[in-house]
């Protein structure tokens, strides 16, 4: 059956205002500083993901929210502009569009966010009819989706019925508490990748040899972004470890997200572990060249140029 969508993603949708702070730390007290630069970019787990999907080929399509307001505009233009189905989203003006304010410092960044559309996902969203039409489900940011969240293992269920494939990036919890449903849904998905902090937090686990076992009695395929050290995944006892790509980096908002797109890229193409690995590698590490999360994401020509690993399947 040919489905209308490769992919379909609930967005966390928001902008990204980015502050290149150099060597200054904000104060109080009415207290004034100059910055180096800043940036208006396109944020959300999510819509990074979507978009470095689309410009791998794929057909993307997205629900959610936006306020009726600047940054809603400036959203579905960016996202529309990139080949993304906005016609799922709705224009809402009875919440204001989300805005996570980065103040980044070197490698470090503080992330102040106002979540507004950020949690504007909602189950009815996720139709019957438009899970058919799907081949794969993609959730970010979930402790962020609220209202989502409850719902979230009925819709998995119907996706497991229809043979649609899932993908989870939770991304942070801000309220540290790692779970909000987790444990029920983990082993309805597919691919999960997170990063190593949040695996061990996940799992409870105190170190990562622990957390990878751990996430791995429960699902088919754990991928586990390890930044400067590149990533590794693991399905039963096939696993495999690669390094990051050799680029001058910028920025590394969104590199994990742009990571995943490029790892479901390979997974649906039938790609062997190991080349969904590096084909998430290269897309994460293209991603940190310019500013915010989208700035610096390879297109499918450029990401291929860079594989060499095999394309069979597992």
């Amino acid at each position: 059956m040919n489905k209308k969508y490769d992919i379909i993603t609930g967005l966390d949708l928001c902008v990204d205002f980015i502050v290149e702070c150099g060597n200054v730390t904000p104060q109080f007290n009415q207290t004034e500083q100059l910055i180096e630069k800043y940036e208006l970019e396109l944020g959300g787990s999510s819509c990074i993901f979507a978009l470095q999907a689309s410009k791998l080929g794929l057909k993307v399509a997205g629900v959610g929210s936006v306020g009726k307001d600047y940054f809603g505009k400036f959203i579905l233009d960016k996202l529309n502009n990139n080949n993304i189905d906005i016609s799922l989203i709705k224009v809402d003006k009875t919440i204001k569009t989300g805005v996570g304010i980065i103040l980044n410092r070197h490698t470090d960044r503080a992330i102040l966010t106002y979540s507004g559309s950020i949690d504007g996902v909602y189950n009815w969203q996720f139709s019957d009819d438009l899970i058919r039409q799907a081949k794969h489900i993609h959730i970010g940011s979930y402790f962020l989706l609220k209202k989502l969240r409850p719902f979230l293992k009925d819709i998995l269920i119907k996706c497991k019925s229809e043979q649609v494939t899932v993908s989870l990036d939770t991304n942070w919890d801000p309220q540290d508490k790692w779970n909000g449903g987790l444990s029920e849904i983990l082993p309805m998905v597919d691919v999960f990748l997170p990063n190593e902090n949040e695996a061990k937090l996940i799992s409870r686990q105190s170190n990562l040899t622990e957390a990878i076992q751990w996430l791995k009695d429960r699902i088919k395929v754990v991928v586990v972004k390890m930044g400067e050290k590149g990533a590794a995944c693991y399905k039963g006892e096939v696993q495999y470890h690669l390094p990051c790509l050799n680029v001058s980096v910028t920025d590394t908002i969104g590199a994990g997200d742009s990571f995943d797109a490029g790892f479901i890229y390979g997974y649906l193409n039938g790609y062997k572990l190991e080349k969904c690995l590096q084909t998430a590698i290269i897309c994460g590490s293209l991603s940190t060249r310019n500013p915010g999360g989208t700035g610096g994401q390879g297109y499918l020509k450029e990401i291929l140029s860079h594989v060499d690993c095999p394309s069979q399947s597992e």
